[in-house]
């Protein structure tokens, strides 16, 4: 059985105090050349998938700032060719039809390669002129968000846009929809202002039980979900020139790595090898979150991925497949077109 990977790219890696081993000047790290270098990086060691995390207050510890996961995964979607790019988005405060919008862009200019990591935003309300949304609410709003990405995206038929130059007609205004939805907290009426995206739905991807049935759910324990792919979420930190340990206790001698809830791999590459290939069979995918990126990063690209490859238990994606086809996932129907 094939095992997806998927690696996390934000930031010099997933330790808060990453950056102290960091590879480059503290000024490179907000800059669309090191976050296309490492998105080409983590495409060349052959990852199915990157994801870029994100939220509206900046890291708790190191860099005080970051650019927005959605505007990273655009700056290196036309330089990137198979890797699918996965921003985190959280839908909590945020207006879903705008939500809707950058992601169906993100899915054109990737050529339907794009990914949505559904989050529940964690921020002061205040920042949003909203009331503070907190337990069942958080996830309400997930589902009502996601729910209305999806309609909007199917608010365009795949023929809409005709683009005919002779008859000065742009649109098939038959192939745009009202989604008339009216939720808890606010409705929505469309079309969208983007044309459906390439794959029909940008993948979604979420924590298990946050969002209505995603296309894959996020677990930290191995276990089947009712999503139709499941990943494992796996904090790595990994042999190098220093031990693995040695590397994880000198950081954490500055900031503490706090509690992930994710499963830890502290160790030589080749028991995660061993520790990734008891994995398949048992969930469909994982998602690693290198300790520190500049270090991590290659000897996954050296060490483990080939290894995966050799043993045919991981594949690398195709150049020019979309991130559904890769993943064996179909092109969702749109919704408005079955029902007439």
């Amino acid at each position: 059985m094939t095992l997806h990977l998927a690696v996390e790219l934000d930031g010099d890696g997933a330790h808060p105090a990453a950056w102290r081993r960091s590879q480059h000047g503290p000024a490179e790290l907000l800059t669309g050349r090191r976050t296309a270098q490492v998105a080409r990086r983590a495409e060349n060691a052959g990852f199915t998938l990157a994801t870029f995390d994100d939220a509206l207050t900046p890291p708790a510890a190191g860099p005080v700032g970051r650019i927005g996961a959605v505007e990273r995964a655009a700056f290196v979607a036309p330089q990137t060719s198979s890797i699918g790019l996965a921003p985190v988005v959280a839908t909590t405060y945020t207006e879903p039809f705008h939500v809707a919008s950058q992601l169906a862009s993100l899915d054109h200019a990737s050529l339907g390669r794009a990914g949505w990591v559904v989050a529940a935003a964690t921020e002061p309300a205040a920042a949003w002129g909203r009331t503070p949304v907190t337990g069942d609410g958080l996830a309400r709003e997930a589902r009502d968000a996601v729910t209305v990405a999806c309609d909007l995206f199917d608010s365009w038929g795949d023929d809409a846009a005709i683009r005919d130059v002779a008859t000065g007609r742009y649109l098939d205004r038959k192939q745009l929809h009202y989604i008339d939805f009216v939720g808890e907290t606010y409705t929505v009426k469309g079309p969208a202002i983007v044309p459906r995206p390439p794959q029909g739905h940008v993948v979604v991807i979420a924590p298990d039980g946050l969002a209505p049935l995603p296309d894959v759910a996020l677990v930290t324990t191995p276990a089947r979900t009712a999503a139709p792919l499941t990943f494992l979420e796996l904090d790595v930190v990994l042999d190098t020139d220093v031990p693995a340990q040695e590397r994880l206790d000198a950081l954490d001698a500055h900031t503490a790595w706090p509690a992930t809830g994710r499963p830890r791999h502290v160790g030589s590459a080749a028991a995660l090898v061993e520790r990734l290939a008891e994995l398949a069979g048992q969930v469909d995918g994982v998602r690693l979150h290198p300790l520190v990126l500049d270090e991590d990063l290659p000897v996954l690209s050296a060490r483990v991925l080939p290894a995966l490859f050799e043993a045919r238990i991981a594949t690398r994606p195709r150049d020019g497949a979309s991130l559904r086809s890769t993943l064996g996932l179909a092109r969702p129907a749109n919704r408005f077109e079955v029902a007439s």
